[in-house]
């Protein structure tokens, strides 16, 4: 007949396997304690650890007041709309974004310029340019795509 095997579990006093590891630490992790230790003396300096800790003791207002107001119809429209302006972040080309928003500062810069506002020919003259085609055809297709999202 088979005979049990004697089994001890090995004690394991997990305080001093703590303790040991904590006094190898500083030599161990010196580079990274010097780094973290600089991270929160410019977070003191900054004035962000005041701030931390105010908002760490006004947890429960905080957590009241977004809870009240999210379950307001308008706290809900606001995430919704927050959700869908991020889809929309994603779905946009980087470089088409870039492209637009070159666009925007330099025909702000142009925009200023300007004395008076420009006649209908030279905006007809402008909008029938290479250029002024290529932006339209742009602006046209977007036009197009939400009429289409907007009928059904």
């Amino acid at each position: 007949m088979a005979k049990p095997i004697a089994f001890k579990p090995a004690t394991v006093d997990f305080k001093a396997d703590l303790q040991r590891r904590l006094e190898k630490a500083p030599d161990e992790h010196a580079a990274a304690l010097l780094a973290a230790y600089d991270v929160l003396e410019a977070a003191y300096d900054q004035g962000l650890l005041d701030i931390l800790h105010g908002l760490i003791a006004s947890k429960d207002t905080i957590i009241t007041t977004l809870s009240r107001y999210a379950s307001q119809p308008e706290g809900v429209a606001g995430i919704r709309n927050l959700l869908t302006a991020a889809k929309i972040l994603t779905e946009l080309d980087p470089e088409v974004l870039d492209h637009v928003s070159r666009a925007m500062a330099s025909a702000t810069v142009e925009h200023k310029r300007e004395q008076k506002p420009p006649s209908l020919f030279q905006l007809a003259r402008r909008a029938s340019s290479e250029d002024g085609r290529r932006g339209l055809s742009f602006m046209t297709l977007i036009l197009s795509s939400l009429g289409k999202s907007l009928k059904g």
